[in-house]
């Protein structure tokens, strides 16, 4: 049995770049206009790595396997759980990405580059940041 939990979210790489999206500027979303990544709620009983799978081939067109996940964490704020997961693919699966109907388009960037940027949601900074600091480093551009 999966604890309950209301999303997933993945860190995605091509190389040594990160895949971010800019969200739909609306009112009544959570951070209109910010940095964001694939991913989103969970539907039914799915696990967290079928949801941010799920999420990830709605979103950018990209399927993944659960193998391309290399590293995942639990997300609590009170009332709130989330996962977040990392993957690393090699920069030309870039070309494979299908951008959906959710925000304002996707781009590569530098991480660095994320955990600097005001309009990037905060608590993803902190957890990219954790990332970076605990894991393996980034690949080199492939």
């Amino acid at each position: 049995m999966t604890e309950p939990f209301q999303g997933a979210k993945v860190m995605l790489f091509f190389g040594a770049r990160l895949l971010v999206m800019r969200r739909d500027d609306k009112p009544g979303i959570p951070w209109p206009g910010f940095l964001d990544w694939p991913g989103g709620g969970r539907e039914g009983d799915e696990s967290p790595e079928a949801c941010v799978l799920r999420e990830t081939q709605e979103e950018i067109g990209l399927l993944l396997c659960p193998a391309d996940l290399c590293w995942k964490s639990p997300y609590h704020r009170p009332g709130w759980l989330s996962w977040f997961f990392a993957a690393h693919l090699p920069a030309a699966r870039a070309n494979d990405i299908r951008f959906g109907n959710e925000g304002q388009g996707w781009m590569l960037i530098p991480p660095e580059a994320f955990l600097h940027d005001a309009k990037a949601i905060p608590h993803f900074r902190t957890m990219l940041d954790f990332y970076l600091g605990s894991c393996r480093p980034i690949a080199a551009e492939a």
